[in-house]
């Protein structure tokens, strides 16, 4: 019998923090008619015209502060998780790792199974929330080269992971060694979406957005909606921590130009509880398994100095999954299941 494959897909990095480098990872990654879903003249012209020539110089500028000597540390944690994964799950098992943008690719990584006659391929979006800028690209991307080939193996798909037992004690477990108890309050900051991607999955049109805390309980209707299960999660980690409703805040951070996005926005948060008083906050970034230009500048950079700029005194991150023992054996479950 051939071994079963098993392909570990993250969003994607520049190959370097150069400006070129970014420029390419950019035009890819905003290019992708799930990303920027908007007809596909106005998207090249957006992205090709606007967006990628002003922000490649700065992204870079970003990506240069928090690449060291390993390189990318999302692509160094995403190497280690993919090894420490085929080490668990043992010969049986053919593990891959690509990116949805850059590399190493999607195309590449299904090459080598094909290659090495796996008998089925599972594929698992490291994204614990289903978005369908993220997972769904994914799962999108996978099935349009599978299906060229004369043969196809059986494939399935991780949906998502977002209430998954041990990610969230993985969560858990990083935030106590900083004592949770010991802040003013505390945020679970996602990576934003605009709202007009939460309402394409709303396929009844009358719930999202539209129903009072229409995100607070999951349910049929939501049941794959991305801000739904990051307030699920949220809810998961904060009942393991013992912390009470009204001291944490779901937020969502990183927006990307003038339309509505997922609120309340962290930037908002910030300006809110620094208004309140507060002063330390601890802030939990769960939409990533592994840390990355979002949570190592954008929350211990960024919100830190623009929260202390409000008055407030410190910005605490909780660090991502990364290679923690708990995450690796909820991958490997995942890959049996």
């Amino acid at each position: 019998m051939g071994k079963k494959g098993i392909l570990l897909v993250n969003l994607g990095t520049p190959d370097s923090p150069e400006v070129g480098d970014v420029r390419k990872y950019l035009n890819q990654f905003l290019m992708d008619e799930r990303v920027i879903d908007v007809n596909a003249l106005k998207r090249t012209l957006l992205v090709k015209g606007i967006i990628v020539p002003f922000r490649s110089p700065k992204t870079s500028k970003l990506y240069k502060e928090i690449w060291d000597e390993n390189g990318s540390p999302l692509l160094y944690f995403s190497k280690i998780q993919t090894a420490l994964v085929q080490e668990q799950l043992g010969d049986d098992y053919h593990v891959e790792l690509a990116m949805r943008y850059q590399n190493p690719s999607i195309l590449s990584a299904l090459e080598k199974m094909k290659a090495g006659l796996v008998e089925s391929i599972k594929v698992i979006p490291m994204f614990p929330q289903y978005a369908s800028a993220s997972t769904g690209s994914v799962i999108q991307s996978v099935m349009e080269i599978v299906s060229k080939w004369a043969t196809i193996p059986p494939v399935t798909f991780v949906n998502s992971f977002h209430d998954n037992e041990l990610m969230i004690e993985t969560f858990a477990d990083n935030a106590n060694k900083y004592q949770p108890e010991t802040y003013d309050h505390v945020l679970f900051s996602f990576h934003g979406l605009p709202e007009r991607q939460l309402l394409k999955c709303d396929h009844t049109g009358h719930y999202c957005l539209k129903k009072d805390n229409c995100c607070d309980t999951m349910n049929d209707t939501n049941k794959f909606c991305y801000s739904a299960q990051g307030h699920d999660t949220a809810r998961l980690i904060a009942e393991k921590l013992n912390i009470k409703r009204e001291d944490y805040t779901v937020c969502f951070q990183s927006r990307l130009g003038k339309e509505p996005w997922v609120q309340p926005y962290t930037t908002d948060v910030l300006k809110r509880l620094a208004t309140e008083g507060k002063k330390r906050l601890l802030v939990f970034s769960p939409a990533f398994v592994a840390d990355c230009l979002e949570t190592l500048y954008e929350i211990t950079v960024e919100y830190h100095e623009e929260f202390k700029e409000l008055g407030g005194e410190h910005v605490q991150l909780v660090e991502s999954l990364n290679d923690n023992p708990k995450f690796i054996t909820a991958l490997v479950d995942m890959a049996k299941a």
